[in-house]
Parts: structure tokens; C-alpha cells; sequence
């Protein structure tokens, strides 16, 4: 069965004033019909751009060199006749951000759903409060008349939610979507987020920085560093056999897992100055000398996991004692 969403070789450049800065880089990974993908790495990884240019709203300037994005096998990149809208859900970040405060909740949803979901505006209204009592939503017919600011951020973001699904869409992407909120309300959003997906037979693309986010929804992962895959594979796999030393050093930061406080030393290189060959081979403490010169292959491993490293068998150096 062919994926919901396939990205092929996707190259994304951005003119700037100190050169070109090379966001993304061949990047390929897929999200299967009915399951989930999770994308994880630091901030300044190309997460951000990745989904911009699924959603087609890439900064103007924008250029895209090589790659394809196949959506129900359209190359939605290519041909914009193909567009998705309304068949992809979109569940941004910032629940305090997303909503228009001079409209009400119900308005701005049923906007959407004026111009991407078919029925009369008596039939949105309708099909809007029972997504509102889907969401968990306290007396869903009353929240249509609400303003944003009547509304607490784990409400908010559960009208996201519900914002999402409003058009029947086949693929959901969600960027972050409960970095603002407190680690219960977080909880609740994901339990919700996996139960309506799963219901409703949907895909789901969902970026994250956090590894115990991801473990909580997605059925496979893919590591983004420095606008590269480094490592995908199917999220247990990932998580109970890292191979990539960024993967396995970015596990080593999560709170659950780390034994000491060094982090990953370095920074993330800018989009206008990347390193030639691995990326990540200035951080790395497996660096050898032929890193610096050949970009490392995606290499194959066990039950589709794959890794953009040769030496993806060695063992991490143990942390120095401070």
C-alpha cells in the first residue's frame, strides 16, 4: 500500500544576507496510510520548514531544488492544481497564538469549513458541536459562541484539535502542539490526539523535540539534524537500539535517561554555514577523518530502521566526571 505522505529527496534554500542558507537537504520519509510518524531533533534542525513546505506555505524567496511531496499520490510540491487544502489538518503550536481574539471559536472554524468542507452553514454548525464534544469540550454548543480568551490554553488547544478535523481531512500534521501547556493538560491532549486519530483511521506527521512525547503517539520516528535524516525506524526499535551518535546523545539529554548534565556539547550549525560531509561531525565523538569529506548514506538496518552513519556500531565514549 503506498504511503499517505512521502517526501523524496527534498532540498529547501532560503536566500539571506549572508549567503544561502540550506535548510533541508534530500530528506525522505514517509507516513503510512492510517499510522503515525513522529519528527524529532533541536531547534534549528529544518523541522519547522519540513512542515511549511507539506502545508504549502514556504516563506516567499523561497527555492526548492530537488525533491517531490506525494500526498494520495500527487506531487502536491509540483503541481499546485494537486493542492490539499482541506485534506490536511493542521494543529500548530501555540494554542495562545492560533486563535483570533475579536472572533469567536465557532467563526473562525466555520471559515474553514465555508470554503473546504461541503453542507450548508446549519450542517457545519452542527458537525462543528459534535467535534467540540469529541474534543472533551464542557457544553459544546455554548463554546461556539466563545471568545478565545473564555477558554483555558489545554481548551484552546483542544479546539486546535477540533479545527483540525473540522474538513475530514486524511492527514493531520501537528507542529509541537502542547509545548505550552503543563505536563497534565499535555497528557490529556495526547491521550485525546491518539484515541481521535486512531477512531477516525486518520495519518499523523507530528514534530517534536521531545522523545517521551513521541514515544507517547508516534509508530515510527525519524531524526532530523541539520536539515538531514539521521535515523528512522520504527519508534520502539529507535528508542531501545539508538544507533546514530546523534540519536543515541539526544536520548542521553531526556530527563528519564540522562546520567549526567553535559548535553550534546556544541550547537546546531547555522543554515548558511554547514559543515561539509556528516553535519553532525563537529559534535560527534565518533568523528573519523573521512567524516569531514563524504556525506554518510542512509544504511539499512534491521525491521526498517536505517542510519546515516558508518559507525553506527561503536559505543559512545563514557561522559568525563566533573
Amino acid at each position: 500500500m503506498k504511503p499517505m505522505l512521502s517526501v523524496e529527496g527534498l532540498s529547501v534554500r532560503i536566500g539571506t544576507g549572508r549567503g544561502q542558507a540550506r535548510i533541508l537537504d534530500e530528506v525522505t520519509l514517509s507516513v503510512p496510510r492510517g499510522g503515525t510518524l513522529g519528527v524529532v531533533g533541536e531547534s534549528g534542525c529544518g523541522k519547522s520548514t519540513l512542515l511549511r513546505a507539506i502545508l504549502g506555505i514556504l516563506p516567499r524567496g523561497t527555492q526548492v531544488p530537488a525533491g517531490a511531496i506525494l500526498f494520495e499520490g500527487r506531487d502536491i510540491l509540483a503541481d499546485r492544481a494537486a493542492s490539499a487544502r482541506g485534506r490536511i489538518g493542521f494543529i500548530p503550536q501555540d494554542p495562545y497564538l492560533s486563535l483570533n481574539p475579536v472572533f469567536t471559536a465557532g467563526a473562525q472554524i466555520l471559515e474553514a469549513m465555508r470554503h473546504h468542507a461541503p453542507g450548508t452553514r446549519r450542517d457545519h454548525k452542527a458537525k462543528l458541536a459534535e467535534l467540540f464534544r469529541a474534543v472533551q469540550l464542557p457544553d459544546p454548543e455554548a463554546a461556539l459562541d466563545k471568545y478565545p480568551h473564555e477558554f483555558s490554553g489545554g481548551q484552546r488547544q483542544r479546539l486546535l484539535i477540533a479545527a483540525a478535523l473540522a474538513c475530514d481531512p486524511a492527514l493531520v500534521v501537528a507542529d509541537e502542539p502542547t509545548t505550552a501547556l503543563d505536563v497534565t493538560t499535555q497528557r490529556e491532549i495526547l491521550a485525546l490526539l491518539r484515541q481521535l486519530t486512531a477512531a477516525r483511521g486518520l495519518s499523523l506527521l507530528f514534530v517534536t523535540h521531545d522523545f517521551g512525547v513521541l514515544a507517547a503517539v508516534c509508530e515510527r520516528v525519524a531524526v532530523l539534524y541539520a536539515g538531514r535524516v539521521a535515523e528512522t525506524g520504527l519508534t520502539r526499535a529507535v528508542l531501545d537500539d539508538p544507533r546514530h551518535p546523534y540519536t543515541r546523545m539526544l536520548l542521553g539529554c531526556h530527563p528519564d535517561r540522562a546520567v549526567d548534565l553535559t548535553g550534546i556539547p556544541g550547537t546546531v550549525p547555522a543554515a548558511t554555514a554547514q559543515p561539509a560531509g556528516c553535519r553532525f561531525h563537529p559534535r560527534c565523538p565518533l568523528v573519523q577523518p573521512g567524516c569531514a569529506r563524504e556525506v554518510p548514506p542512509m544504511l539499512p538496518l534491521a525491521e526498517g530502521h536505517a542510519v546515516a552513519c558508518p559507525f553506527h556500531a561503536l559505543p559512545l565514549p563514557e561522559p568525563a566526571l566533573a
